[in-house]
């Protein structure tokens, strides 16, 4: 028998997904920034930020395709 689907749990569900995203995108662009940083790594930094921001963009794009597909 096939499960139905649970309104609560799929907003929770999505509140939780976006939040990531978020708090993803805050801590890139503040590498990025230099407003935070690792200690020991230096100009790899940015580097990083620029690699946080670009796969949580890319793994958000894919999220939404994969959903309404």
């Amino acid at each position: 028998m096939a499960k139905k689907a649970n309104p609560l749990g799929s907003l929770i569900s999505f509140i939780a997904w976006l939040t990531g995203v978020i708090v993803s995108l805050a801590v890139g662009v503040a590498l990025i920034q230099g407003v935070l940083i690792v200690p020991y790594i230096g100009i790899v930094n940015e580097i990083a930020g620029w690699i946080v921001v670009f796969t949580t963009l890319l793994g958000a794009i894919l999220a939404i395709v994969n959903r309404f597909r």
